[in-house]
């Protein structure tokens, strides 16, 4: 019946805009009287608005979904095996998750846990970590720091992005701070943190999280799928258990 209305309405809805320029006054009352009843439908009918509502929402997450499809296969090298990133676990894992963070995000430090323990329970999963700066000054420039000292102690990267992520403010100065505590020459840090392809590499994963569409931390990258937000470490790693049964985090 509802399919019915609606197809009645919008043939009547064409029927009057054919209508010759001398019949624009009978058409303007039509056009009420159709405005009329199309509104009682809806009233009598509410429901129907929460449908085209879902139906409107399912659309734009195929079409999201396929967006994200493209990019990560467009830019898989750059996802999951970036050099500049580091690693957390196995290097060589079979499955890789990777996360976007930023250092002073507070969802991103209550998921610091959920890494470790994915990590600590699967001695095949490689867990690569994407800086993403996006709030403010402050997570910039610990971001900063942060490269620099990768590239002058990756031995110590891991205890660096525990300590800083764990801790309160991100700055500069605390970021320096957790840098020297772990055996850092100030001098020489602050030396890398001119290198411009640091900048660059910001650039790029900003464009890469764009084309995933991901506007906020932690998001992260499995496989054939984009996971937004702390969702938790059953979650994720239901999603590489997937992965090895059917290389998809949905089988």
């Amino acid at each position: 019946m509802r399919k019915l209305i609606l197809a009645s309405l919008a043939a009547l809805s064409m029927g009057f805009a054919a209508f010759s320029a001398p019949a624009a006054i009978a058409e303007s009352a039509d056009k009420a009287a159709i405005e009329k009843i199309v509104r009682e439908y809806l009233l009598a009918n509410p429901e129907i608005l929460v449908e085209v509502q879902d139906a409107l929402t399912a659309k734009r997450e195929k079409q999201e979904k396929i967006t994200r499809d493209k990019a990560i296969t467009a830019s898989g090298d750059a996802i999951f095996s970036a050099s500049a990133d580091a690693v957390i676990g196995n290097p060589k894992g079979d499955v890789t998750v990777v996360e976007f963070y930023d250092y002073n995000c507070g969802y991103c430090k209550r998921a610091l846990s959920d890494m470790d323990a994915m990590v600590k329970a699967d001695p095949n999963l490689k867990f690569v970590l994407k800086e993403y700066p996006i709030l403010g000054e402050d997570s910039l420039k610990a971001h900063v720091v942060a490269q620099a000292f990768k590239k002058l102690m990756p031995e110590k990267y891991g205890a660096f992005h525990r300590t800083l992520l764990s801790g309160e403010r991100a700055t500069e100065d605390s970021a320096m701070a957790v840098a020297t505590q772990l055996g850092a020459n100030e001098t020489d840090l602050r030396k890398g943190m001119s290198d411009p392809a640091i900048s660059i590499l910001f650039d790029q994963n900003h464009q890469l999280a764009t084309a995933l569409n991901i506007t906020g931390t932690p998001s992260y990258v499995i496989k054939d799928d984009v996971v937004f937000g702390a969702m938790g470490a059953d979650v994720l790693s239901g999603k590489v258990a997937n992965v090895r049964k059917c290389q998809s985090t949905v089988c």
